[in-house]
């Protein structure tokens, strides 16, 4: 049988190498004409005709803009890159999340490049270097430098060669823009929950207490509790090192050293890994969450927080927020427009479960 015929003309199957010039010799026009329509130059003075022929053969022949050439011509390439161990840390993928939603609107992507960013050393070291160097070849407008937790960081000097800003981390040199969160109020906001509840002997398990995070979220601790006339005693302080064990271990430690009667009330824990490790430990001793006492996290880590039974009450790290920021910074020094502060803190929300 016959197939039945048809008027349209079939779509070539895209080639590869495809160029203006075989768009040209294809519409049967000049390959200044192609460029002209293809760059959207406003004073050409070209034919709808003649345009609607050139769309036709760019269809036909599946032709695509080598956009490195035109990268290199004009200076732009509405590419920013970013450089991230987050890749490989999905507890802190929403950074990449708001950058990209936020480029979208600004009609810019994002070139991801994996790094092996740490606080030592790594067995992969070098790769954050050329990570750098292989966006900067990419000729991206600008870069966003993301860590997984709150740190100072040294970067790469050949990121200094174009805007660059850093997200969730700052520049031990102090000459980068950052995006960091409010450590500091979020701890107080946590504490002011507590305290709202009727709890004044409030035990802290805290993170490694050198780092920008256990500094600032027990420095909030310390603030909510002066404003209500307390004092923080140090003995009710344990770290737990930012892992489910230590804070099970902190929890221990915190709730056999009193008698009942002396015993806290409320466990504030800098992370939800350790909250989670500090309900095994309440329970453990016949305890009820949060008749007995009430527990606070932060980080808001999902699959911890939302799945803890009962809810955990945490404070949310901002990362989609800050991603987002990170581009909007980006944008305005790309543009050449001023920032207001070279270090910008994001809030760190409280979220109201079933623990308080």
């Amino acid at each position: 049988m016959a197939k039945n015929a048809s008027s349209s003309k079939p779509i070539a199957a895209r080639q590869r190498g495809v160029t203006m010039s075989d768009v040209a010799k294809h519409a049967g026009v000049s390959r200044t004409a192609v460029s002209f329509v293809l760059s959207n130059r406003e004073n050409a003075s070209i034919s709808e005709e003649t345009r609607a022929r050139i769309a036709e053969a760019v269809q036909v022949l599946g032709y695509r803009p080598n956009a490195g050439a035109r990268a290199l011509a004009s200076q732009r390439s509405d590419w920013y890159g970013i450089v991230t161990e987050i890749v490989t840390a999905p507890f802190a993928v929403d950074i990449i999340k708001g950058a990209q939603d936020q480029a979208w609107i600004d009609r810019r992507f994002l070139l991801i490049a994996p790094s092996d960013q740490g606080d030592t050393p790594g067995p992969n070291q070098g790769m954050e270097d050329a990570a750098v160097e292989k966006l900067l070849e990419q000729r991206v407008e600008g870069l966003l430098y993301a860590a997984t937790h709150h740190r100072g960081v040294h970067v790469p000097r050949s990121a200094h060669e174009v805007p660059t800003v850093l997200v969730n981390c700052f520049d031990l040199d102090g000459k980068l823009p950052s995006i960091v969160p409010d450590e500091r109020t979020g701890g107080r906001v946590a504490v002011e929950r507590l305290l709202r509840a009727g709890h004044t002997r409030i035990g802290v398990i805290n993170l490694d207490p050198r780092i920008p995070a256990a500094v600032g979220r027990l420095q909030g601790v310390r603030d909510a509790l002066a404003a209500a006339g307390l004092e923080l005693d140090p003995e009710l302080v344990v770290a737990g090192y930012a892992t489910a064990d230590g804070g099970y271990d902190a929890a221990c430690q915190i709730l056999d050293r009193y008698p009942p009667k002396d015993r806290p009330t409320a466990l504030f824990c800098l992370n939800d890994r350790m909250a989670m490790g500090a309900y095994d430990a309440i329970k453990e001793r016949g305890l009820a969450i949060p008749g007995d006492i009430a527990v606070i996290g932060f980080d808001n880590q999902e699959l911890i927080a939302a799945y803890l039974r009962p809810k955990l009450t945490t404070v949310a790290l901002p990362f989609e927020k800050m991603g987002a920021l990170g581009v909007q910074t980006l944008a305005a020094l790309t543009a050449g427009q001023p920032i207001t502060a070279n270090q910008q803190l994001v809030d760190c929300p409280l979220l109201e479960r079933s623990s308080v």
